[in-house]
């Protein structure tokens, strides 16, 4: 029997989901072609704002590679865009020039970004960001100019100007509206989102209303120009106003378009051979611009496809969720409110969390979630369900797991959960989609899941659930994934502990020297890779292998931090937080004579000169060296701060000398590059003043010597310090504290602090290691010994050479 022929036009997440599901259920019916405007096969556009942040690669979102195209027989035609569709004799027409017939023709011709109309929009340096093009546009931008401006503050503009604020731009960005995702959040959640993005070096200017673009003499894009005249300097615009269905295709072919391509609860257009799905549809009025709804219309457009004749789409409530590093925003349905309804509001600005549910007639119709949003799977379960929360009203804003046993016994647990209910909201996957999947295909891990039914594939918040289901399915035989086997990142498919290994093994000199052994995908690798290679050549090769400047992150290479207005923080060394009259008079002058805005405290006791310019950090290094102050490396992967007590010295409870142990201490490590910051604290007494109980080496002071605690962390989650053991004198606290950071130096991974290196190979390993086995832990401290000895801060170095400002531009560029 001859095959059908479909056609489908984009080659995007809704179109190619659909030809995933046609396939599934009917493999042999058509001969498919797939017109594609991009040169990328299908790739999660989702995942756009975390290669913008240099999270992820390209390679890292692509969700069919050409191969699987060829495997289910698709012809596959990228780089070219359909000009016009014959519906009279069924057949569409290529940009090349092609001509393709069709029996069935599917639209997936997505969205185009609105472009404000306003004077200087076609300026270069003026760019929307929908796709890999203006991905790659904007990391370039990054890499040569500073002042960003993002035009809308809804979902896509936020993560563009978190990605680009990331890549180091000053980025300012600007909304018509009172407050930042108006569509998505209500004032009270939004105002605190506001604060946190600025916290990370975001500007905001709010409500504004763009006059124009004006360019510079260049010809690129300068300045944004408001209605009140105020302007803002711009080296980078990006449009994030909205989007439109692209529906000029369609009209071209007098399909019916009404704010989209108009579709039935089939997903049919007014031509019965002809389907929609996507951001160009329109379905009961809605064109929808989030994945999972995108994706319901892709099943019920397949069964059509096939024939099969069930299924309706009738239409879908959404959840919104934001990504954005290290915050957590969470909202669905009508979280505004209004007549007939009533909130529950649970607001604490201090703890940093806020929730507010909306009720009607005892049932759940809207909620928006900061900073804890846990529960936002179970609240919007709930809203589709429309159950009825009568009985567990009082509990309801505490979240699932306080509910108790009464009637809601384990709903906070995977095993418990019922099978309807929806795990990943991106692809629409239920708990008995996933453990349905399990049992039948026989998987074992994480990416076993993802393959088979999506869920966990696209933004990734359901993770850890879809984890507690798997193991909760199949027991003791559940593999959590394995980070010793995951590659360094998209340009191979080697993991860390397999390029350690090669670095050791065959003496392995530089970055570049890694790449060409390892037969590294990219010639040069990236910004991931190359400050990891760096680090294990010059780790494990400490006196033969050559530091590559140009394979550390901006701060190491300007020995300064970075601020969100483009200035650089400095932070001369002051060993266990002592000083002297003449450092002091030394932070006193430079401050002075280079005009230093701010002078702070740090956390870690140290002097912090806040808002020095690019070009004076040469010579206000130059001056601090020539009163004996090196750098306290307060923006390296490595030894930052040993904090102090004033201990036995001065304080009556202190009962060991905590301020010489910590100097001892920051002298033995001083110049100790490691696979992430390290901080030390010494307190005197078990009071612990020093805070040692969070650090990645914690020394407490008691009557009989000291304890020792290993692997804390005071970041974004504090974790408490381990106990690791006691010891009685100064040199076993040095002996102790280096093979244990060596250790660490050694088999951590890059970017791994030590309480997640802890996690990995666990404690009693490091114990046998380093306590256990005494021979070993002298060589482990002979070798760190070896590794500093005749250590000289590059500054040192770099501040005594003439021509200051020109060698420094040099190492920076």
């Amino acid at each position: 029997m001859r095959k059908l022929k479909l056609v489908m036009v984009g080659n995007g997440m809704a179109g190619v989901r659909t030809l995933e599901e046609l396939i599934k259920i009917a493999p042999e019916m058509y001969e498919i072609t797939v017109f594609g405007a991009e040169p990328h096969p299908n790739y999660n556009r989702i995942l756009l704002s975390p290669v913008l942040a240099g999270e992820m690669t390209i390679q890292d979102i692509i969700l069919n590679d050409k191969q699987w195209y060829a495997d289910n027989g698709i012809d596959l035609r990228l780089n070219n865009k359909v000009v016009k569709i014959d519906r009279k004799a069924r057949k569409v027409f290529g940009e090349d020039g092609c001509e393709v017939e069709y029996d069935r023709l599917l639209l997936a011709t997505g969205s185009n970004p609105f472009m404000l109309p306003i004077p200087g929009a076609d300026l270069p340096g003026v760019i929307a960001y929908r796709d890999i093009a203006d991905t790659d546009a904007m990391i370039e931008a990054a890499a040569r100019h500073k002042h960003a401006v993002v035009i809308g503050a809804g979902l896509l503009g936020l993560e563009a100007a978190n990605g680009l604020a990331l890549r180091g731009m000053d980025v300012s960005v600007v909304h018509i509206s009172d407050w930042i995702m108006e569509r998505q959040l209500d004032q009270t959640a939004a105002n605190m989102l506001r604060k946190s993005l600025e916290a990370k070096g975001m500007k905001f200017l709010l409500p504004k209303f763009t006059a124009e673009l004006q360019a510079g003499e260049s010809g690129r894009v300068s300045k944004v120009v408001f209605k009140d005249g105020e302007t803002v300097p711009a080296d980078l615009v990006v449009m994030a106003a909205g989007i439109r269905p692209n529906t000029a295709l369609a009209e071209s072919a007098g399909i019916h378009c009404e704010r989209g391509i108009v579709v039935n609860d089939t997903m049919q257009t007014y031509d019965p051979r002809v389907y929609a799905v996507g951001e160009c549809a329109n379905h009961r009025g809605i064109a929808y611009g989030l994945v999972a709804p995108l994706f319901e219309q892709a099943k019920v457009c397949a069964n059509h496809l096939a024939m099969f004749g069930i299924g309706l789409y009738k239409g879908s409530v959404t959840s919104t969720k934001l990504k954005v590093t290290g915050i957590d925003v969470f909202s669905a349905g009508d979280f505004m409110g209004g007549d007939g309804t009533e909130d529950i509001v649970l607001n604490d600005p201090g703890a940093g969390v806020y929730k507010r549910v909306v009720l009607k007639d005892d049932k759940l119709v809207g909620a928006v979630m900061y900073g804890d949003t846990k529960d936002g799977a179970w609240y919007f379960q709930m809203l589709k369900d429309g159950q009825n929360i009568g009985e567990i009203r009082d509990h309801l804003l505490f979240g699932n797991s306080h509910l108790g046993d009464a009637g809601h016994k384990g709903v906070n647990s995977a095993a418990a959960m019922p099978d309807t209910a929806e795990v990943c909201g991106c692809n629409g996957v239920c708990k008995g989609d996933i453990v349905k999947s399990i049992k039948e295909n026989g998987l074992f891990t994480l990416d076993e899941v993802r393959k088979h039914t999506k869920a966990s594939s696209s933004c990734g918040s359901c993770t850890g659930l879809v984890e507690q289901i798997l193991a909760s399915t199949i027991g003791g035989a559940y593999q959590p994934a394995d980070s010793n086997n995951k590659a360094v990142c998209g340009c191979t498919d080697h993991s860390h502990g397999e390029v350690r290994k090669a670095v050791r093994e065959h003496k392995l000199l530089s970055p570049q020297a890694v790449m060409d052994f390892m037969e590294w995908s990219t010639p040069n690798g990236c910004a991931s890779c190359r400050p990891a290679l760096n680090y294990y050549c010059i780790s494990t090769w400490p006196h033969e292998a050559k530091d590559d400047a140009q394979s550390r992150f901006i701060n190491e290479r300007a020995h300064a931090n970075i601020q969100k207005d483009g200035t650089y923080s400095v932070v001369p060394r002051m060993l266990g937080g002592l000083t002297t009259p003449a450092e002091l008079r030394a932070i006193a002058d430079a401050a002075d004579k280079y005009k230093v805005p701010t002078v702070k405290v740090t956390g870690g006791q140290r002097i912090d000169l806040l808002g020095v310019k690019k070009g004076d950090l040469p010579l206000i290094w130059h001056d601090l060296n020539q009163a004996g102050m090196v750098s306290g490396h307060a923006y390296g992967k490595s030894i930052r701060t040993v904090k102090t007590c004033v201990g036995s010295e001065h304080c009556r409870f202190g009962t060991q000398r905590s301020m010489e142990m910590g100097v001892k201490l920051e002298k033995m490590l001083f110049g100790m590059y490691s696979p992430h910051k390290v901080k030390l604290a010494v307190s005197g007494c078990p009071r612990n003043c020093a805070e040692a109980g969070i650090k990645d080496v914690g020394v407490i002071g008691v009557d009989s010597g000291y304890e020792i605690y290993v692997a804390g962390n005071g970041g974004i989650k504090t974790e408490v310090a381990q106990f690791f053991c006691k010891v009685q004198t100064d040199e076993e606290v040095k002996e102790v504290s280096a093979a244990f950071l060596q250790l660490y130096r050694e088999e951590g991974f890059y970017l791994e602090r030590t309480v997640h290196y802890i996690e990995r190979v666990g404690l009693d390993y490091v114990k046998k290691r380093v306590l256990d086995d005494t021979a070993n832990r002298k060589a482990l401290y002979e070798r760190l010994l070896f590794a500093l000895q005749g250590y000289v801060d590059p500054w040192q170095e770099r501040a005594q050479l003439p021509e200051l400002r020109r060698n420094f531009e040099d190492v920076t560029a």
